[in-house]
């Protein structure tokens, strides 16, 4: 049976991204979103959470998310999930759970209707789907964080 790993998640940027390359050139770029879930209880009682995530983009996508992205936009990131584990110093391991992505369009709130902001549903694609995440990207990331 074939199994499935992948992350789409619409949210805001929650710092600059941040590019380095690794030893053989390859740019990687990290940077954080954090989505919000609201619901109500069987009370009526109104709740909300903020989940943040750690988001990874190799190669060109890399480039154009550091190039593109800034603290407080909104984003549309699909991808999938790794994890990967390292020892720390004082000899215990260590696990991070990352989404790498495989695409990401930036978003806008569309000022243009009726000259106010919009939800959602008049989001309007601010750049061309930054598509092109290199898959090859190595399991040993330990050296660069």
């Amino acid at each position: 049976m074939k199994s499935i790993n992948k992350v789409i998640l619409v949210g805001n940027v929650t710092r600059d991204p941040e590019k380095k390359s690794t030893p053989g050139g390859q740019t990687i770029t990290t940077f954080g979103v954090a989505t919000n879930r609201d619901w109500v209880t069987s009370q009526g009682e109104r709740n909300s959470m903020t989940e943040f995530h750690s988001i990874v983009a190799w190669g060109k996508l890399g480039d154009i998310c550091a190039q593109l992205l800034r603290k407080g936009k909104l984003v549309y990131i699909e991808g999938y999930l790794k994890t990967r584990s390292w020892d720390n110093e004082n000899g215990t391991k260590s696990f991070r759970t990352e989404i790498i992505a495989t695409d990401v369009i930036l978003l806008d709130r569309d000022k243009r209707a009726h000259g106010k902001d919009e939800d959602m549903g008049g989001a309007t694609e601010e750049h061309a789907p930054m598509e092109g995440a290199d898959d090859s990207a190595p399991d040993d990331l330990d050296n660069l964080f």
